[in-house]
Protein backbone atom coordinates (compact mmCIF):
# COMPACT_ATOMS: atom_id res chain seq x y z
CA UNK A 1 0.00 0.00 0.00
CA UNK A 2 1.21 3.48 -0.79
CA UNK A 3 1.34 5.95 2.08
CA UNK A 4 -0.34 8.70 0.05
CA UNK A 5 -2.84 6.80 -2.06
CA UNK A 6 -4.83 3.61 -2.60
CA UNK A 7 -3.41 0.12 -2.51
CA UNK A 8 -2.15 -1.16 -5.84
CA UNK A 9 -2.47 -4.58 -7.41
CA UNK A 10 0.02 -6.06 -9.86
CA UNK A 11 -1.27 -8.61 -12.35
CA UNK A 12 1.28 -10.74 -14.19
CA UNK A 13 0.14 -13.26 -16.81
CA UNK A 14 1.41 -16.85 -16.84
CA UNK A 15 4.79 -17.35 -18.55
CA UNK A 16 4.76 -17.85 -22.32
CA UNK A 17 4.13 -21.48 -23.21
CA UNK A 18 1.86 -22.12 -20.22
CA UNK A 19 -1.11 -24.27 -21.29
CA UNK A 20 -4.17 -22.10 -21.89
CA UNK A 21 -7.30 -21.79 -23.97
CA UNK A 22 -6.89 -19.90 -27.23
CA UNK A 23 -8.91 -16.85 -26.15
CA UNK A 24 -6.73 -16.48 -23.04
CA UNK A 25 -3.62 -15.44 -24.96
CA UNK A 26 -4.59 -11.77 -24.95
CA UNK A 27 -6.25 -11.47 -21.55
CA UNK A 28 -4.01 -8.70 -20.22
CA UNK A 29 -4.82 -6.47 -23.17
CA UNK A 30 -8.52 -7.23 -22.90
CA UNK A 31 -8.68 -6.50 -19.18
CA UNK A 32 -6.84 -3.20 -19.65
CA UNK A 33 -9.20 -2.25 -22.47
CA UNK A 34 -12.23 -3.02 -20.33
CA UNK A 35 -11.12 -0.88 -17.39
CA UNK A 36 -10.14 2.05 -19.57
CA UNK A 37 -13.36 2.02 -21.56
CA UNK A 38 -15.56 1.62 -18.49
CA UNK A 39 -13.74 4.41 -16.66
CA UNK A 40 -13.95 6.74 -19.63
CA UNK A 41 -17.60 6.21 -20.55
CA UNK A 42 -19.51 4.96 -17.48
CA UNK A 43 -19.96 5.33 -13.73
CA UNK A 44 -19.18 1.64 -13.19
CA UNK A 45 -16.58 1.35 -10.38
CA UNK A 46 -13.54 -0.33 -11.95
CA UNK A 47 -9.85 -0.34 -11.03
CA UNK A 48 -7.81 2.56 -12.35
CA UNK A 49 -5.10 1.47 -14.75
CA UNK A 50 -1.86 2.92 -13.34
CA UNK A 51 0.43 1.32 -15.90
CA UNK A 52 -0.02 -1.38 -18.52
CA UNK A 53 2.99 -3.08 -20.08
CA UNK A 54 1.05 -4.87 -22.80
CA UNK A 55 3.93 -5.62 -25.15
CA UNK A 56 6.44 -6.90 -22.61
CA UNK A 57 8.72 -3.92 -22.95
CA UNK A 58 9.39 -3.72 -19.20
CA UNK A 59 8.77 -7.30 -18.12
CA UNK A 60 8.66 -10.40 -20.35
CA UNK A 61 5.00 -11.25 -20.81
CA UNK A 62 3.93 -7.81 -19.63
CA UNK A 63 1.96 -6.75 -16.55
CA UNK A 64 -0.94 -4.62 -15.41
CA UNK A 65 -0.65 -2.28 -12.41
CA UNK A 66 -4.01 -1.07 -11.10
CA UNK A 67 -5.69 0.32 -8.00
CA UNK A 68 -7.38 -1.95 -5.50
CA UNK A 69 -11.09 -1.37 -4.91
CA UNK A 70 -12.91 -1.65 -1.57
CA UNK A 71 -15.43 -4.33 -0.75
CA UNK A 72 -15.73 -8.10 -0.70
CA UNK A 73 -16.83 -10.46 -3.49
CA UNK A 74 -20.61 -10.65 -3.55
CA UNK A 75 -20.75 -14.42 -3.01
CA UNK A 76 -18.65 -14.08 0.15
CA UNK A 77 -20.57 -11.14 1.62
CA UNK A 78 -24.25 -11.28 0.69
CA UNK A 79 -25.85 -7.83 0.91
CA UNK A 80 -28.48 -6.96 3.47
CA UNK A 81 -30.78 -5.84 0.65
CA UNK A 82 -30.17 -8.19 -2.27
CA UNK A 83 -33.01 -6.89 -4.51
CA UNK A 84 -31.62 -3.34 -4.49
CA UNK A 85 -28.11 -4.60 -5.23
CA UNK A 86 -29.36 -6.73 -8.13
CA UNK A 87 -31.23 -3.72 -9.49
CA UNK A 88 -28.07 -1.60 -9.22
CA UNK A 89 -26.09 -4.29 -11.02
CA UNK A 90 -28.62 -4.23 -13.86
CA UNK A 91 -28.18 -0.47 -14.21
CA UNK A 92 -24.39 -0.79 -14.29
CA UNK A 93 -24.56 -3.52 -16.94
CA UNK A 94 -26.74 -1.30 -19.10
CA UNK A 95 -24.14 1.47 -18.82
CA UNK A 96 -21.41 -0.88 -20.02
CA UNK A 97 -23.53 -1.96 -22.96
CA UNK A 98 -23.98 1.63 -24.07
CA UNK A 99 -20.23 1.87 -24.80
CA UNK A 100 -19.67 1.38 -28.55
CA UNK A 101 -16.76 -0.62 -29.86
CA UNK A 102 -14.48 -0.33 -32.91
CA UNK A 103 -15.00 -3.87 -34.24
CA UNK A 104 -16.60 -7.12 -33.16
CA UNK A 105 -14.68 -9.69 -31.13
CA UNK A 106 -11.75 -9.78 -28.77
CA UNK A 107 -9.32 -6.82 -28.76
CA UNK A 108 -6.17 -8.96 -28.92
CA UNK A 109 -4.57 -11.73 -30.89
CA UNK A 110 -5.10 -14.47 -31.85
CA UNK A 111 -8.50 -13.06 -32.83
CA UNK A 112 -8.14 -10.19 -35.30
CA UNK A 113 -11.67 -8.84 -34.87
CA UNK A 114 -14.41 -8.83 -37.48
CA UNK A 115 -16.77 -6.47 -39.24
CA UNK A 116 -19.83 -8.57 -38.35
CA UNK A 117 -20.92 -10.37 -35.21
CA UNK A 118 -21.64 -13.83 -36.70
CA UNK A 119 -18.04 -14.05 -37.95
CA UNK A 120 -16.54 -12.88 -34.66
CA UNK A 121 -18.61 -15.14 -32.44
CA UNK A 122 -18.41 -18.30 -34.53
CA UNK A 123 -14.63 -17.89 -34.75
CA UNK A 124 -14.35 -17.64 -30.96
CA UNK A 125 -16.70 -20.57 -30.40
CA UNK A 126 -14.84 -22.67 -32.95
CA UNK A 127 -11.56 -21.97 -31.17
CA UNK A 128 -13.08 -23.05 -27.85
CA UNK A 129 -14.32 -26.29 -29.41
CA UNK A 130 -10.83 -26.91 -30.80
CA UNK A 131 -9.46 -26.32 -27.29
CA UNK A 132 -11.93 -28.84 -25.87
CA UNK A 133 -10.79 -31.43 -28.39
CA UNK A 134 -7.11 -30.64 -27.83
CA UNK A 135 -7.33 -30.98 -24.05
CA UNK A 136 -9.78 -33.87 -24.04
CA UNK A 137 -12.33 -31.90 -22.03
CA UNK A 138 -15.09 -33.87 -20.38
CA UNK A 139 -18.11 -32.56 -22.24
CA UNK A 140 -21.65 -33.95 -21.95
CA UNK A 141 -22.11 -33.52 -25.71
CA UNK A 142 -19.51 -34.23 -28.45
CA UNK A 143 -17.80 -31.09 -29.80
CA UNK A 144 -18.93 -31.88 -33.35
CA UNK A 145 -22.58 -31.90 -32.23
CA UNK A 146 -22.12 -28.56 -30.48
CA UNK A 147 -20.57 -27.16 -33.65
CA UNK A 148 -23.52 -28.39 -35.75
CA UNK A 149 -26.06 -26.80 -33.42
CA UNK A 150 -24.09 -23.54 -33.34
CA UNK A 151 -24.07 -23.48 -37.14
CA UNK A 152 -27.85 -23.93 -37.18
CA UNK A 153 -28.28 -21.05 -34.71
CA UNK A 154 -25.71 -18.70 -36.29
CA UNK A 155 -28.18 -16.81 -38.53
CA UNK A 156 -29.77 -15.35 -35.39
CA UNK A 157 -26.50 -13.53 -34.66
CA UNK A 158 -26.96 -11.30 -37.70
CA UNK A 159 -29.50 -9.23 -35.74
CA UNK A 160 -26.55 -7.69 -33.86
CA UNK A 161 -25.22 -4.84 -35.97
CA UNK A 162 -23.23 -2.69 -33.52
CA UNK A 163 -20.45 -3.88 -31.17
CA UNK A 164 -20.90 -3.04 -27.50
CA UNK A 165 -18.67 -3.48 -24.43
CA UNK A 166 -19.29 -6.93 -22.91
CA UNK A 167 -17.61 -8.11 -19.69
CA UNK A 168 -18.74 -11.76 -20.07
CA UNK A 169 -17.76 -12.78 -16.55
CA UNK A 170 -20.17 -10.81 -14.36
CA UNK A 171 -20.85 -13.53 -11.83
CA UNK A 172 -20.93 -12.62 -8.14
CA UNK A 173 -17.26 -13.38 -7.57
CA UNK A 174 -16.33 -10.45 -9.81
CA UNK A 175 -18.68 -7.96 -8.17
CA UNK A 176 -17.44 -6.25 -4.98
CA UNK A 177 -19.85 -5.07 -2.30
CA UNK A 178 -19.60 -2.85 0.73
CA UNK A 179 -22.83 -3.45 2.59
CA UNK A 180 -25.40 -3.53 -0.19
CA UNK A 181 -23.53 -1.05 -2.39
CA UNK A 182 -21.56 -2.22 -5.43
CA UNK A 183 -18.04 -0.84 -5.03
CA UNK A 184 -16.21 -2.71 -7.75
CA UNK A 185 -16.47 -4.62 -11.02
CA UNK A 186 -13.26 -6.57 -11.54
CA UNK A 187 -11.61 -9.27 -13.67
CA UNK A 188 -12.54 -7.85 -17.05
CA UNK A 189 -10.14 -10.17 -18.84
CA UNK A 190 -12.86 -12.05 -20.78
CA UNK A 191 -14.20 -8.86 -22.33
CA UNK A 192 -15.08 -8.58 -25.98
CA UNK A 193 -16.96 -6.23 -28.28
CA UNK A 194 -20.24 -7.83 -29.21
CA UNK A 195 -23.86 -8.47 -28.33
CA UNK A 196 -24.90 -7.00 -24.94
CA UNK A 197 -27.18 -10.00 -24.48
CA UNK A 198 -24.07 -12.14 -23.97
CA UNK A 199 -23.51 -10.68 -20.51
CA UNK A 200 -26.76 -12.24 -19.30
CA UNK A 201 -25.05 -15.62 -19.54
CA UNK A 202 -22.90 -14.75 -16.51
CA UNK A 203 -25.02 -12.11 -14.75
CA UNK A 204 -27.20 -14.95 -13.48
CA UNK A 205 -24.72 -17.79 -13.86
CA UNK A 206 -26.21 -21.26 -14.40
CA UNK A 207 -29.72 -19.83 -14.50
CA UNK A 208 -31.73 -17.82 -16.99
CA UNK A 209 -32.00 -14.02 -16.84
CA UNK A 210 -35.77 -14.32 -16.52
CA UNK A 211 -35.12 -15.78 -13.05
CA UNK A 212 -33.66 -12.44 -11.91
CA UNK A 213 -36.47 -9.85 -12.10
CA UNK A 214 -34.62 -7.25 -10.01
CA UNK A 215 -31.60 -7.35 -12.32
CA UNK A 216 -33.82 -7.00 -15.39
CA UNK A 217 -35.77 -4.14 -13.81
CA UNK A 218 -32.57 -2.19 -13.16
CA UNK A 219 -31.27 -2.90 -16.65
CA UNK A 220 -34.47 -1.71 -18.27
CA UNK A 221 -34.56 1.40 -16.10
CA UNK A 222 -31.15 2.40 -17.42
CA UNK A 223 -31.37 1.16 -21.01
CA UNK A 224 -35.07 1.69 -21.65
CA UNK A 225 -37.59 -0.79 -22.96
CA UNK A 226 -37.54 -3.02 -24.93
CA UNK A 227 -33.99 -3.64 -23.69
CA UNK A 228 -33.30 -7.23 -22.61
CA UNK A 229 -36.45 -8.58 -24.22
CA UNK A 230 -36.35 -12.33 -24.71
CA UNK A 231 -38.28 -13.26 -27.83
CA UNK A 232 -37.41 -16.51 -29.59
CA UNK A 233 -34.66 -14.92 -31.68
CA UNK A 234 -33.02 -13.45 -28.59
CA UNK A 235 -33.37 -16.76 -26.76
CA UNK A 236 -31.42 -18.49 -29.55
CA UNK A 237 -28.60 -15.97 -29.22
CA UNK A 238 -28.59 -16.21 -25.45
CA UNK A 239 -28.47 -20.00 -25.64
CA UNK A 240 -25.39 -19.71 -27.87
CA UNK A 241 -23.68 -17.38 -25.38
CA UNK A 242 -24.54 -19.66 -22.47
CA UNK A 243 -23.21 -22.67 -24.38
CA UNK A 244 -19.96 -20.82 -25.11
CA UNK A 245 -19.51 -19.81 -21.47
CA UNK A 246 -20.19 -23.31 -20.14
CA UNK A 247 -17.86 -24.74 -22.77
CA UNK A 248 -15.13 -22.43 -21.46
CA UNK A 249 -15.85 -23.49 -17.88
CA UNK A 250 -15.69 -27.19 -18.75
CA UNK A 251 -12.50 -26.85 -20.81
CA UNK A 252 -10.39 -24.41 -18.79
CA UNK A 253 -9.97 -26.85 -15.89
CA UNK A 254 -7.74 -29.00 -18.08
CA UNK A 255 -4.96 -26.55 -19.02
CA UNK A 256 -5.17 -25.11 -15.50
CA UNK A 257 -4.69 -28.58 -13.97
CA UNK A 258 -7.57 -27.94 -11.58
CA UNK A 259 -8.22 -30.22 -8.64
CA UNK A 260 -10.48 -33.27 -8.98
CA UNK A 261 -12.98 -31.46 -6.78
CA UNK A 262 -13.09 -28.48 -9.17
CA UNK A 263 -13.50 -30.79 -12.16
CA UNK A 264 -16.36 -32.56 -10.39
CA UNK A 265 -18.10 -29.30 -9.45
CA UNK A 266 -17.88 -27.95 -12.97
CA UNK A 267 -19.15 -31.14 -14.56
CA UNK A 268 -22.02 -31.31 -12.07
CA UNK A 269 -23.14 -27.72 -12.65
CA UNK A 270 -21.88 -26.48 -16.02
CA UNK A 271 -22.44 -29.82 -17.75
CA UNK A 272 -26.24 -29.89 -17.35
CA UNK A 273 -26.37 -26.12 -18.02
CA UNK A 274 -24.62 -26.70 -21.36
CA UNK A 275 -27.09 -29.44 -22.24
CA UNK A 276 -29.99 -27.14 -21.35
CA UNK A 277 -28.63 -24.38 -23.60
CA UNK A 278 -28.27 -26.83 -26.48
CA UNK A 279 -31.81 -28.11 -25.84
CA UNK A 280 -33.04 -24.55 -26.28
CA UNK A 281 -31.21 -24.21 -29.59
CA UNK A 282 -32.68 -27.49 -30.82
CA UNK A 283 -36.16 -26.48 -29.77
CA UNK A 284 -36.09 -23.02 -31.31
CA UNK A 285 -34.27 -23.88 -34.54
CA UNK A 286 -35.87 -27.27 -35.12
CA UNK A 287 -32.40 -28.81 -35.45
CA UNK A 288 -31.61 -32.35 -34.31
CA UNK A 289 -27.86 -32.56 -34.60
CA UNK A 290 -26.63 -34.40 -31.54
CA UNK A 291 -26.64 -37.68 -29.73
CA UNK A 292 -28.91 -37.86 -26.71
CA UNK A 293 -26.72 -38.76 -23.73
CA UNK A 294 -26.79 -37.74 -20.13
CA UNK A 295 -23.92 -35.71 -18.64
CA UNK A 296 -21.33 -38.04 -17.19
CA UNK A 297 -22.06 -40.81 -19.70
CA UNK A 298 -20.70 -41.62 -23.15
CA UNK A 299 -17.28 -42.06 -24.69
CA UNK A 300 -16.70 -38.30 -25.01
CA UNK A 301 -16.99 -37.80 -21.24
CA UNK A 302 -13.56 -38.36 -19.77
Amino acid sequence: MLTDGPALLLKIPPPPGTPAMTYERGLLRGETEFYRQAARHTTVPVPEVVYADLDGEVLPGGFLLMTELPGAPWHEAPPANAPSARRALGRLAAELHAVPGPRFGYPAEPFPGADDWPAAFTTALGAALDDARRYGAALPVPPDDIAALAQAAAPALAAVTAPALVHYDLWQGNILLTGDTITGVIDGERMFWGDPLADFASLNLLRGPEDDPDLLAGYREAAGLPAASFDDAARVRLALYRAYLYLIMLTENHPRASSPEQHAWTRTHAGPALVSALDTIEELTGTKARQRERPGRGSHDQ
